[in-house]
């Protein structure tokens, strides 16, 4: 596997293998509240980039990924529709 840096934005997403992919992914995401609230500008758009190219090679490894139905607008509707308990 070629890792190598590409003008500072780390590994291409592509030359990483499934679990490494899924470790940055979680780290991005782990420090993404900080980056918004106390990052500079520059910080805040180098983060912006390599969060969409991370979430970019999952979706192109993952296309017919499941998404869970409270994640879909029918599952949020139905969330927010009355139940007939309460009447």
């Amino acid at each position: 596997m070629a890792e190598h840096r590409r003008g500072g934005r780390g590994v291409d997403p592509a030359d990483l293998d499934e679990q490494q992919l899924l470790r940055e992914l979680e780290t991005i995401h782990r420090s993404r509240h900080d980056t918004l609230l106390y990052g500079s500008a520059a910080a805040l758009s180098a983060h912006n980039v390599r969060m969409a190219e991370l979430e970019g090679e999952y979706l192109r490894r993952h296309p017919q990924r499941s998404a869970a139905l409270g994640r879909t607008r029918a599952g949020a509707r139905a969330r927010q529709a009355p139940s007939d308990e309460s009447a």
